[in-house]
């Protein structure tokens, strides 16, 4: 069968860095609950988030002329009914 990919939400702006740190913290405390609610005018989304889910943490840099871009992607993964995979606590935030 094909892989079909939907877009459910999709955001992105220009913001402070208090204020991202402020939106992180919120989204860490929904995922610990489970239930994260994200919306943004017409768009909304519901998510149940299991137990286990996958950590993708990427840090990039791209050079283009003379400006250098930098960016940090952090990813959460999940597949609906695989909520009991193996941990791994090797990412830490120092």
């Amino acid at each position: 069968m094909p892989k079909i990919e939907e877009v459910l939400f999709d955001s992105e702006e220009k913001t402070t860095r208090r204020d991202a740190a402020d939106f992180l913290r919120k989204l860490a405390d929904k995922l610990e609950t489970g239930q994260i609610s994200i919306s943004q005018g017409e768009q909304k989304v519901q998510l149940e988030i299991p137990r286990k889910i996958t950590l993708e943490v990427k840090v990039e840099k791209e050079i283009k002329s003379e400006k250098i871009k930098h960016s940090l992607e952090v990813e959460l993964e999940w597949t609906k009914g695989e909520g009991e995979g193996e941990e791994n606590n090797g990412i830490v935030i120092i």
